[in-house]
């Protein structure tokens, strides 16, 4: 007499994983949006966050910041190491934009967001100036003229 062996057989299994594969395709595109959307908004709060820290930066020594690191932590705050801002946003790299900042000498300034692969880690840029209205522009290169986030 023969012993039946109890398990699965290799279709079953086959099937199985053909299942799990099918799954896994529905839901990474998902995942990879999700992620993109996390990191546009991530870059919305640090451009906000860039305008508060300016203007407070301007408040207390009377005139903007002429870079993003001006605004970086320190132990004991001046003009050039302002502990408005934490060490990440400080490199100007943060959640997967790049943050350049210009001006500051003239009593005004202007950030541009952009992402550090497009399509990859964002799909929107973002612009900002002393006006404090975040601007953003789908295609290419966020200025002044774009329409404000949320219109």
């Amino acid at each position: 007499m023969r012993n039946k062996q109890k398990g699965f057989s290799l279709i079953e299994l086959l099937i199985v994983v053909a299942i799990i594969l099918i799954i896994a395709a529905i839901a990474i595109p998902n995942l990879l949006r999700s992620k993109i959307a996390a990191n546009q908004a991530s870059a919305v709060a640090s451009l906000r966050t860039l305008n508060t820290s300016a203007a407070l930066f301007n408040t207390n020594y009377g005139l903007y910041p002429t870079a993003i690191s001006s605004m970086a932590p320190s132990s004991a705050a001046s003009s050039t190491a302002a502990d408005l801002i934490d060490s990440v946003l400080a490199t100007g790299t943060k959640s997967g934009y790049s943050f350049s900042w210009s001006g500051g000498t003239n009593g005004t300034y202007s950030i541009t967001a952009v992402p550090v692969t497009v399509n990859t880690t964002g799909t929107v840029y973002f612009f900002t100036d002393q006006t404090m209205v975040i601007r953003s522009n789908p295609a290419a290169a966020a200025t002044s003229g774009d329409l404000p986030i949320g219109n």
